[in-house]
């Protein structure tokens, strides 16, 4: 299948690290993010792991819960938690799931349905398996984004586009480039100045269809 943006995630049955449960479950009530990997002991994932591991405070605040993917099995999960935590400094209490049958990674359009892991593969056999994926509390998938190998991802833009994404659906707002939170919120256009000026006291008109304001405190 081929997930897009507002699709429903697949609920699927999930062996992790944490014990076995279906993704609808896991999600709950909260928002998600879902973090793919080619391989276990690998030098870049594992540091992306402890990054993951140092904001669970972050994700806390914001009331995310984490879950982390790769094609090894729970042995080897488990195992690689050690070095994971060596990296981050604190414990990664988040779950990984045990994806040897590639069920999530071609669930989630990571891989072709045809795709299989050869005998002594490597992580260029499962390179595509490098996604993060933010899900909302209504099961469905809000952002993704996808990174080569060899390239670490940015967990501090994962953290402001949750801050965005739940502004944005908390307020029914938008936000511009590089929006950080305390800074102005686009006004949808389809709210009229009059309205505007009253839900938010003042607008900046930058362009007839760009217009910013405050969110009140």
């Amino acid at each position: 299948m081929s997930l897009r943006l507002n699709d429903t995630i697949p609920d699927l049955t999930v062996e992790t690290d944490q014990g076995t449960f279906s993704l609808h479950e896991f999600v709950g009530d909260s928002w998600t993010i879902l973090f793919s990997h080619p391989k276990d002991f690998t030098p870049v994932c594992t540091t992306e792991f402890g990054a993951v591991a140092r904001l669970n405070d972050a994700w806390e605040a914001r009331g995310v819960k984490v879950i982390g993917v790769s094609v090894d099995k729970v042995e080897e999960h488990k195992r690689w938690k050690s070095d994971i935590e060596t990296v981050a400094g604190g414990p990664a209490g988040f779950p990984i799931i045990a994806d040897e049958g590639l069920e999530v990674s071609k669930a989630f359009d990571m891989l072709p349905a045809d795709a299989y892991l050869p005998d002594g593969r490597t992580p260029a056999d499962s390179a595509t398996v490098r996604a993060v994926y933010i899900i909302g509390p209504d099961k469905k998938l809000k952002l993704s984004m996808t990174y080569p190998m060899t390239v670490g991802r940015n967990f501090a833009e994962v953290l402001r586009a949750v801050d965005a994404l739940q502004t944005s659906s908390r307020e029914n707002v938008a936000t511009p480039a590089d929006w950080t939170p305390g800074e102005d919120v686009i006004v949808p256009v389809a709210v009229s100045d009059e309205d505007a000026i009253a839900k938010y006291g003042e607008i900046e008109t930058v362009l007839p269809y760009l217009r910013k304001a405050k969110l009140p405190a």
